[in-house]
């Protein structure tokens, strides 16, 4: 995307919120979806939030007010210390259906939910309303007690939590955005006094913070809270949100993005994202440039920089060195909230420039990414988006899951019709209609007395017709995107081709309609590959806007083979031959295996390959018996792999019982890792098999001359002491454990203490000895 030009730090300026968005969306209740996988996602989706109860979301609530709860805890996230995230995103959810289509049942659940939040509220009597916990003492208690330790000034984070508690203010704010959206778009009555009262507990405790205390404070994830306090601000017009809005700016991650330094890797990536939709909301309430210069800096580099075919971005949740893709190619990346939260960004950056390109990359990611997350008969959502070859999907479970993929799940298919439509606003706006994504619905804008049908099988098709029901008889501008995707498109009026205005992308056609007018665009859909930024031989494929991907079988049987390779002379594309069925291809793999290409969203029970590597013939004869080889190291470590944690991040810590007696979470060389200090333990718990069996640690290979206990189930297994010389990037350390059986224990407990010395750990695996094995070549 465009980036805006560079700004001063101190320049603030006063433009008002519509000289600032130049466009916005049709409001939804005048679209609806015609058949079409959107349409089937939609109703997945609706399904889904009817089967979730919402007095079981409000369990922790009810109990935090000293108030019985009337129906058990869900499992998985909702029975964890986050409880109350998934209720907010199920607000949201339900109110952007309500604001759709009205669904009346739907409107009925979140009236309920609403009036149970406001009694809680009541019971809490100073506007509090928060369902997470905090372990103390060994139990779990009511996560108000963190507020309120942080109100007098006791803050402390690694963070992800914060004063112990699993980042409640990221839950915090997912209650906040969810009471505005029921008041703005299910305008419900209920929403708005909650939200109020919500905003104002939360202000109370950090008004009186002094700015290093609050930076402290954000240091742990805190979700968009400065958008959910603009946008209380722009409801109500009250300064005091503003102002709290401007107070809950993180500094170390968007002080640099406003001066336009790319300072990504390592981060959380999206614990960031939801900050920026939070400038970008300030900028179109106060003008200040610098808001605008960050968010539209902080989307080129993620979009340009540190994204994958599909759109989405990050590997482990984590950024990585822009443009360093090759060696992060794996079964956990591009997080599905990163992606909802970046489309909630793009829509921000359009209204105010609105150029057909920003859709381009909307497009992407909602065709590629959005609907591939979630199974269309289920409902039920994928975290990580895998790209590499042989990867599967892993779908969360209708009441034990509630991953935040899950919660942000639950809005971005309900939200599949707020984008298609939009147009001008503001004084002397021309009257223009800008069709975005080719989406088969139909508007009926009765504000404008228009009425249209969209009928297309894109993404199948390259083709889409508007046909005009109703018209007002005035000159009107109907502004087609014209996808950079697609070669020569052509636009017919009424079967005729005409040549329209061009600009911005789009092609523009202005009259006076009349019903039965037709406008039709013709996209032509060619095959074309994009290449990895660090590694031209790596690519993927893509037809118009689909990314396609090789079929490696059932994801119900396990992934044997080796991922495939291609041998081309000339244009990759030419190893590819086209089959039957659209955007279907067939190919031969360098190894002589059959290989058949189709889109990627919909091979939801499939395993594939993304990604290929690619040689001519003359390099596929020298690097063959090394491409060989690597691959059967990688397929050795994947059978043996029995568990394995990646420390300084937050799930896969959680899920293996990571403690520590005080350790910093730091991001150095491109990874997250926890700094182990002398005097200091940290502890995890890893999976085991029975049998002789292998602990191996991942450490920087600069890093030596360090001492450190390691101990397994309380029994010392080794005082590594890191000697030199140097190594470049990562190292993989292997130290053999006894066998299981002899144990009796399935599972392991692993600490590590510091004697001398800080040492960084980034992975700890648990690997099972195989006759022969060798110890895995060093990690790349």
């Amino acid at each position: 995307m465009l980036a805006g030009p560079a700004a001063a730090l101190t320049t603030i300026a006063t433009s008002p919120p519509d000289r600032v968005r130049r466009v916005a969306a049709v409001p939804m209740r005048h679209v609806r979806l015609k058949p079409s996988p959107f349409a089937d996602a939609f109703a997945a989706n609706q399904r889904y939030l009817l089967s979730l109860d919402p007095e079981r979301l409000l369990h922790n609530f009810y109990l935090s007010a000293g108030l019985p709860a009337p129906k058990p805890v869900y499992e998985g996230w909702e029975a964890q210390g986050i409880a109350g995230h998934s209720l907010g995103h199920w607000l949201s959810a339900c109110a952007l259906v309500v604001a759709n289509i009205g669904n009346t049942d739907i409107a009925s659940r979140l009236d309920h939910a609403l009036a149970e939040m406001a009694r809680i509220q009541t019971a809490h009597g100073d506007g509090y309303l928060g369902g997470t916990t905090v372990e103390r003492d060994g139990k779990q208690v009511d996560g108000k007690i963190v507020f309120e330790e942080v109100r007098r000034g006791d803050i402390r984070t690694q963070g992800f939590d914060l004063n112990g508690g699993w980042v409640p203010l990221y839950t915090w704010h997912k209650v906040h955005a969810g009471l505005l959206d029921a008041h703005a778009l299910a305008a419900n009555p209920r929403a708005l006094p909650i939200a109020i009262g919500l905003a104002g507990y939360l202000a109370g405790v950090l008004e009186p913070l002094s700015d290093a205390q609050m930076q402290q404070v954000l240091r742990a994830e805190h979700g968009g809270l400065n958008d959910s306090y603009a946008e209380t601000h722009a409801l109500t017009g009250n300064p005091r949100w503003l102002r709290m809005a401007e107070k809950i700016r993180h500094k170390a991650v968007l002080d640099p993005l406003t001066a336009q330094v790319d300072r990504l890797e390592g981060l959380h990536a999206n614990t960031q994202i939801p900050k920026l939709i939070g400038l970008a909301r300030l900028h179109e309430l106060t003008g200040n440039p610098n808001h605008a210069t960050a968010a539209r800096f902080f989307h080129d580099r993620v979009t340009h920089h540190h994204s994958y075919v599909i759109g989405g971005n990050s590997e482990r949740e984590h950024f990585g060195a822009p443009d360093k893709l090759a060696k992060r190619v794996t079964e956990a990346t591009c997080e599905a909230c990163n992606s909802y939260n970046m489309l909630k960004l793009t829509r921000h950056l359009y209204s105010w420039e609105p150029n057909a390109r920003w859709f381009d990359y909307y497009e992407r990611v909602q065709l590629n990414h959005i609907l591939a997350h979630q199974r269309p008969d289920t409902g039920q959502f994928v975290y990580f988006m895998p790209l590499s070859a042989g990867a599967r999907r892993s779908y969360s479970t209708a009441e034990e899951s509630f991953w935040c993929c899950v919660g942000s799940g639950m809005e971005s298919h309900a939200k599949h019709a707020d984008s298609i439509y939009w147009h001008d606003i503001g004084a002397g706006a021309a009257h223009t209609l800008y069709v975005n994504l080719y989406v088969p619905s139909t508007l009926d804008w009765t504000d404008r007395k228009l009425a249209l049908d969209l009928d297309t099988q894109m993404p199948m098709e390259g083709a889409a017709t508007l046909t005009i029901r109703r018209a007002p008889r005035v000159e009107q501008a109907i502004a087609l995107r014209l996808p950079g995707w697609a070669q020569e498109p052509t636009i017919a009026l009424n079967d005729r081709t005409i040549t329209p205005t061009i600009r911005d992308g789009y092609a523009i056609v202005s009259r006076i309609w009349k019903p039965g007018d037709r406008l039709r665009v013709t996209m032509p859909m060619a095959l074309r590959t994009e290449a990895l930024p660090d590694d031209p031989s790596m690519v993927a494929f893509m037809q118009g806007p689909l990314v396609l991907a090789a079929d490696l079988g059932p994801a119900s049987q396990p992934f044997d083979g080796l991922g495939p390779a291609l041998v081309a002379e000339g244009a990759v594309t030419g190893a590819l031959r086209t089959a039957t069925g659209a955007h279907r291809f067939t190919a031969r793999s360098a190894l002589g295996e059959p290989l058949e290409f189709k889109p990627f969203f919909a091979q939801y029970d499939r395993r594939t390959a993304v990604y290929l590597p690619t040689f001519t013939p003359s390099d596929w004869a020298s690097a063959k018996d090394g491409y060989l080889r690597a691959q059967a190291e990688r397929q050795s470590l994947a059978r043996r792999t029995v568990d394995v944690a990646y420390l300084g991040e937050m799930q896969p810590e959680r899920d293996h019982g990571f403690t520590a007696t005080r350790s910093e979470t730091v991001q150095l060389n491109g990874r997250s890792a926890r700094k182990l200090r002398g005097g200091e333990t940290l502890t995890l718990t890893l999976a085991r098999r029975p049998g002789p069996a292998m602990l191996q640690v991942v450490y920087w290979g600069q890093d030596i001359d360090k001492r450190f206990d390691i101990s397994i189930d309380g029994t010392p297994l080794a005082t590594e002491t890191r000697p030199g010389p140097r190594k470049p990037g990562f190292v993989a350390v292997d130290y053999p454990l006894r066998s299981a059986g002899e144990q009796g224990k399935a599972q392991a407990t692993i600490s590590f203490t510091g004697k001398q010395g800080d040492i960084d750990i980034y992975e700890v695996r648990m690997l099972t000895v195989s006759a022969g094995a060798t110890s895995p070549p060093p990690v790349a």
